[in-house]
């Protein structure tokens, strides 16, 4: 029986590893396992020694693009300290150009290829005997002259085989940790960009066995399960089933999807829209282009025009927050052709739009192709590229000043009102809008200092000062954005608005009879102190330019004064904003306040 310590350093400390729990399951039966995650963000003396302390026989790492480098720089130090512990490596990082990684990181003794669980397993099974390693399938190795060795593929799993990586007395390690989950493994489709295009063979999870780990993980509480899957509703029958299991499921759990848009079916998509709770699910789509020259290239078949109608269905819902994804730097995709992809998606009103950045994965298609497209990339992880031979390094510069201001202002959710009334009236273009935003953005130098939420209010009132787009209108629709994202009345507030004290407490006295609230600010008398008031209460004047984005079914009286009430009700999170029209109000300049219906 080995001493084995399995880990690997995740992106931050919310994240938590699936295959680390993949082997520890595999192998706990017949050897001692201790599992320990670290972030790369953990300092290398802080992780030394919680390895010094397992004293391990087998060190194991998992290896990707956002952690390569660290564990890199980590080898060299855990062999000084273990000479004589066999270090192992896995993971899709040291899958592919295998013999020359380990040529050039000497500290690795073994490096399993591909699936893992049971070459790992195999490979332990033999661990005393060098002579035996190479009789092990999937995995390359020195032997005892420090020659590096390959065996053949390892053969693939029947998955149920697998032991689960969720057993019941693992799951205190969890605790507000993001989840990850496999269904099945492989992927149909052979986009030349993506790792999943080397396997072109699907294969499932039983349900049964599916549905008894979903049920301990929504039982134990864990706050979100991301589903691994490639394309998960591949198989239509085996996805509906899983959904119906999650929607009938009580729990705190919310569940994120990898979907493709264009083979969802439309009576699937009408029975989510239907039954769905809102916020349980999240779906992220892969667009990544819609240049027809660019997804022949990279052999990705989608018809936009069937994505586009399933995503507009579900939006139109409201029940499923959507993400979708697009890929700069594609080949044959210029700058001018991004701009069209950018807005052909961008029309769609994603809740989330990531614009991501082609990354020359080893052992994919393209970077096979690499030299056919001039592509210049970075020669460590996650070697993004730099430049091809239609887009610069100016241009990918640019596309990352703008991704910048696209997760700040729109990704963020925080200026929705703003940028859907700028799209519809001042631009024709949204890539437009973000890109000259981040050339502004990147000239004043705050790409260079940090931003608190005013500071992000006021840059964007400058950059639309600047355009000439800036009118009461975009004003008052800052004010709802601003004020509807607060969990708390602001303490102060940039502008005055110029409402009197008995306006404000007639309005407050609508908004109580007309909506039959009962607020914690009155008791239902007609006195009430102004102090009690300002502490849950927002009243702005309402632009009639602005009342379409915030209430569109409400047909507007011109010759009326509209107001807006944002009311932050105790435990209510952000606040509820009502609209209202003015009355006839008399004020007294006491320490009261006084209503006199007209």
């Amino acid at each position: 029986m080995a001493r084995v310590f399995l880990t690997t350093l995740n992106a931050k400390f919310v994240h938590s590893s699936l295959a680390l729990r993949y082997l520890r399951a595999m192998i706990s039966n017949t050897h001692e396992v201790v599992m320990d995650e670290f972030t790369i963000h953990d300092p290398a003396q802080h992780i030394l020694g919680r390895i010094y302390e397992a004293a391990p026989d087998v060190i194991g790492f998992s290896c990707y693009i956002w952690n390569i480098e660290e564990i890199k720089r980590l080898l060299p130090l855990v062999k000084k300290i273990f000479p004589d512990t066999v270090i192992v490596l896995g993971g899709p990082e040291v899958s592919y150009e295998t013999r020359e990684f380990m040529e050039a990181n000497p500290s690795v003794d073994v490096v399993v290829i591909g699936e893992g669980e049971g070459s790992f397993r195999d490979f332990l099974a033999v661990l005393g005997d060098r002579t035996s390693w190479i009789r092990v399938p999937g995995i390359c190795f020195r032997n005892a002259q420090q020659v590096i060795e390959r065996t053949g593929p390892g053969e693939k799993l029947v998955l149920d085989a697998v032991p689960s990586p969720y057993r019941e007395d693992t799951m205190h390690e969890l605790h507000q940790r993001i989840v990850y989950f496999e269904a099945s493994r492989g992927c149909p489709f052979h986009c030349q960009f993506c790792l999943s295009s080397i396997e072109d063979t699907v294969r499932y999870f039983s349900l049964d066995r599916v549905i008894d780990d979903l049920q301990r993980l929504i039982d134990a509480g864990v706050r979100q399960i991301k589903f691994v899957d490639r394309t998960f509703n591949l198989h239509k029958e085996y996805a509906i089933k899983i959904f119906e299991f999650l929607i009938q499921t009580k729990g705190i759990t919310t569940f994120h999807f990898e979907i493709t848009g264009d083979i969802l079916k439309p009576d699937i998509v009408q029975w989510l829209c239907t039954n769905a709770p809102p916020g349980l699910f999240r779906f992220e789509i892969g667009v990544q282009s819609t240049n027809d020259i660019t997804n022949d290239i990279v052999q990705r078949r989608q018809n936009f025009t069937r994505l586009s109608e399933t995503v507009r269905n579900i939006k139109e819902s409201g029940r499923i927050l959507q993400h979708l994804d697009l890929i700069a730097g594609l080949p044959e995709e210029d700058y001018r052709s991004f701009q069209k992809t950018f807005d052909d998606v961008f029309a769609l009103r994603p809740d989330e739009l990531q614009l991501g950045f082609l990354k020359l994965l080893k052992g994919t298609g393209l970077r096979r192709m690499a030299d056919k497209f001039g592509y210049v990339f970075m020669d460590t992880a996650p070697y993004e590229i730099l430049s091809n031979h239609c887009l610069s390094f100016s241009d990918v510069l640019r596309l990352k000043y703008m991704e910048d201001i696209l997760e700040k202002y729109y990704n963020s959710g925080w200026f929705k009102l703003t940028i859907e009334y700028l799209m519809r009236h001042c631009y024709e273009s949204a890539f437009v809008f973000f890109q000259s935003f981040s050339e502004m953005w990147n000239s004043r130098g705050w790409s260079r200092i940090g931003h608190q939420p005013l500071d992000l209010v006021f840059r964007l009132r400058s950059f639309l000062q600047l355009e000439g787009f800036f009118d009461e209108t975009l004003e008052i629709l800052l004010h709802a954005d601003y004020l509807l994202r607060e969990k708390l009345r602001p303490r102060n507030l940039w502008w005055d608005p110029e409402i009197s004290h008995g306006l404000q407490l007639h309005l407050v006295r609508s908004l109580l009879v007309e909506n039959n609230q009962r607020i914690e600010l009155t008791d239902d008398r007609l006195f009430v102190k102004p102090h009690h008031l300002e502490k849950r209460i927002v009243i702005d004047r309402a632009a009639i330019g602005a009342i379409p984005f915030l209430f569109p079914d409400v047909e507007i009286q011109d010759a009326k004064r509209y107001y807006l009430v944002y009311v932050y009700a105790a435990g209510a999170g952000t606040a509820n904003v009502y609209l209202l029209h003015d009355q006839v109000v008399e004020e007294r300049d006491d320490d009261w306040l006084m209503v006199v219906k007209p």
